[in-house]
């Protein structure tokens, strides 16, 4: 990226919550924590400070599908990033103090997100889409899970899923390729292959999940089930979902918010997964408007399938398209591009290509793709809060169907 002065780096591991067994849910994300505790050569301090001393900055995430350690540096510094971040991906030492010290850490992190109404309720939603499955499980775990986890199970996880073949190194902003290529193959170059337990694949069910409590908010969350990153129709979900609930001027926006003043807070927006996905509506509202904006939630998705006009199409576009550029002018999103796209799709499309396939959407596959969204629906429901006169998911599925 000509200009920067900074580089973004890092190492995404085909490995998530999807690839866990039951009895392990929430060890990946345990494992991303432990990373940072200390490797054979630096202590949990000495990796922070190698970093920092240098103004760097270093991160790790844990989704359903990978695992990803990434660190940005000045472009003086990738030597130094590189290592701390294939020395904490390769070398962590597991200590059994740290793993307790972390293991309060997580579970706080637990407690957060319980107490936080429009996160959990997402996790619940996930659950009643995929119930009893990896991809239905959340990312943190269960407390009881996390308290249970041993130094045993966190390198036995590592052993079975930390190939070379499950690692994609990435870079982006001051990069010198060949300096990239070096430093990985002096850091990776060792490894040999493990053979990855197969996942478990996505089955969709459609379930409800009611927890009724006093808050201010009634939180609603429904989610249909899309397409996958492989479907034909990728785009025109991503398109369709944007003009539903993808900003000020759609259409969910437009008349629950704004013409009718039920909530302050509702969009909808797309999930991917490489055999699976979901469109999501959320929306935070009072416990007397409840019943109003789930049905009007359905009935304006169904009419936008109908009648939803090229002008939406095209605003809809121009979003995906801006959103998409503007995001690559951070070396981090470039970076994390790349590994995103190589892993899905065995390579990575330059930006123009995708711009150019979202421009070729046409309003016919559009059609063709909200139909087949409404077609046999049987959606998936969370509601928290004071939700108990809101519609049930059966009355929901009834009302698409109609």
């Amino acid at each position: 990226m000509p200009g920067l002065h900074s580089t973004a780096l890092g190492v995404w591991i085909s490995a998530g919550g999807r690839n866990e067994r039951p009895e392990q849910n929430g060890i990946a994300h345990f494992l991303e924590h432990m990373a940072f505790k200390g490797t054979e050569k630096r202590s949990a301090l000495q990796i922070a400070e190698a970093i920092e001393d240098v103004g760097g900055y270093i991160n790790a995430y844990t989704s359903r599908d990978a695992t990803a350690y990434y660190v940005r540096v000045l472009e003086s510094d990738v030597d130094l990033a590189f290592d701390v971040i294939s020395d904490i991906v390769l070398n962590p030492i597991f200590d059994e103090r740290e793993i307790e010290v972390e293991r309060g850490v997580i579970l706080q992190e637990i407690g957060q997100a319980a107490d936080t109404p429009d996160d959990i309720i997402f996790d619940w939603l996930q659950a009643a889409a995929y119930p009893d499955q990896a991809i239905g499980r959340t990312i943190l775990g269960p407390a009881e899970r996390v308290s249970s986890f041993t130094r045993t199970d966190l390198a036995g996880f590592v052993a079975e899923n930390y190939g070379p073949g499950q690692m994609i190194v990435a870079a982006a902003g001051a990069v010198d390729h060949d300096q990239i290529v070096r430093l990985a193959e002096q850091a990776f170059g060792h490894l040999s292959a493990v053979r990855q337990p197969d996942r478990e694949g996505a089955r969709w069910q459609g379930l409800e999940t009611r927890r009724v409590k006093k808050l201010e908010q009634a939180h609603f969350a429904l989610a249909l089930e899309g397409p996958g990153y492989l479907a034909p129709d990728f785009y025109a979900a991503q398109i369709f979902t944007s003009a539903i609930g993808g900003g000020m001027s759609s259409r969910l926006f437009q008349k629950i918010r704004e013409e009718r003043g039920l909530c302050y807070t509702i969009f909808a927006q797309s999930g991917f997964h490489d055999d699976t996905g979901m469109m999501t509506v959320y929306a935070g509202t009072g416990g007397e408007d409840i019943v109003d904006l789930a049905n009007l939630t359905v009935d304006e998705i169904k009419r936008a399938a109908d009648d939803l006009s090229q002008a939406e199409v095209d605003r809809a576009k121009t979003q995906l398209r801006a959103g998409m550029l503007m995001a690559l002018e951070s070396p981090t999103a470039q970076a994390e591009r790349m590994a995103r796209t190589l892993a899905i799709w065995g390579r990575v499309p330059d930006p123009a290509e995708v711009a150019d396939r979202i421009a070729a959407v046409s309003m016919a596959e559009i059609r063709d793709h909200a139909q087949q969204l409404l077609a046999n629906v049987q959606p998936a429901l969370a509601l928290y809060g004071p939700v108990k006169a809101a519609p049930s998911r059966d009355a929901l599925a009834e009302r698409f169907a109609a």
